[in-house]
């Protein structure tokens, strides 16, 4: 039964080492699945456990994020109901001057405002001296150059530390937008960190984003990690790319014009891009990569 109050800790954190708090939420805020990509990676890089969920009772609209089954890990006769809830777990490694904890989910569909009271009571709780929101979004930028990160920070220290520079984009947000402005009114500090994503490979993981998200929030940690595994994921993106715009003048066409524009040019496009006579549709590159993929894998034997 779904408790009474939101947040559900396992514990009760006690001398964490000025924790920060990665959050990311699919959805919205996670074009090309950047985001969660990033924070499940930064999730796993050091030794955790679970810490905290939030009850996605009052949060979600279940016909829309529908809860799924599956057998139990010691049964194949006794289902479970597995919800779309929020779950952080705590990092703490020798290799760290500071507690991580990572938190994944996807983006409410109600009450927001509680909702992200309930993420300012594990801040609270927990001590966190820093919660820093993970984003993705689509811009009018060239696959082929390295990825921009924007984003914003409670002081102009800490955005220099995280190397960027504040979005200009006024409109429709999301939760991380709400999110990092409640904690600032609670006197939080905060930070959001967002990749471009090339708006017309938008349909497919983008690895590439996520590196540069793991790379960035490393550095701010003061850290380092085990990323080979993002890089090779990274490799044969660019691999997978390059063949198929090979294959199709048009867009390889669109892609030179992105390259030839200067870097500050290519604007984040938050809601998605209107369609234009000069945007190739988004399906065909995806199409064109899904079946360049299909040609890839080994016939089964």
């Amino acid at each position: 039964m779904p408790s009474s109050d939101p947040l559900v800790m396992f514990e009760e954190p006690d001398g964490l080492r000025q924790p920060v708090l990665i959050v990311a939420f699919s959805g919205w805020n996670d074009a090309a699945e950047a985001a969660t990509t990033a924070a499940r990676f930064l999730g796993q890089l050091w030794p955790s456990h679970p810490l905290a969920s939030i009850d996605p009772e009052e949060f979600y609209h279940f016909g829309l994020t529908r809860p799924y089954v599956r057998f139990k890990a010691d049964s194949r006769t006794e289902r479970e109901i597995v919800w779309p809830s929020t779950d952080f777990s705590l990092a703490r490694s020798p290799a760290l001057d500071r507690d991580v904890i990572v938190g994944v989910a996807i983006e409410p569909h109600l009450k927001w405002r509680t909702y992200c009271g309930a993420v300012l009571d594990l801040v609270r709780r927990s001590g966190a001296a820093l919660v820093l929101t993970l984003g993705a979004l689509l811009a009018e930028v060239p696959h082929t150059r390295p990825v921009r990160l924007v984003g914003g920070a409670y002081d102009p220290a800490l955005a220099a530390k995280l190397g960027i520079r504040p979005t200009r984009y006024e409109g429709p947000t999301g939760i991380v937008g709400v999110l990092n402005t409640l904690c600032r009114e609670a006197g939080v500090a905060t930070a959001s960190l967002w990749a471009n994503v090339p708006h017309y490979v938008s349909g497919v993981e983008n690895p590439k984003a996520a590196l540069a998200l793991v790379r960035r929030v490393l550095s701010l940690l003061g850290t380092e990690g085990d990323l080979s595994e993002l890089v090779e994921a990274t490799q044969q993106f660019e691999r997978n790319l390059e063949e198929v715009v090979r294959q199709n003048p048009k867009i390889a066409e669109y892609v030179r014009k992105l390259e030839v524009r200067p870097p500050e040019e290519g604007e984040a496009v938050e809601p998605p891009l209107a369609q234009g006579d000069e945007l190739p549709p988004s399906a065909d590159i995806v199409a064109e990569i899904e079946q360049f993929l299909r040609q890839q894998r080994p016939e089964s034997s």
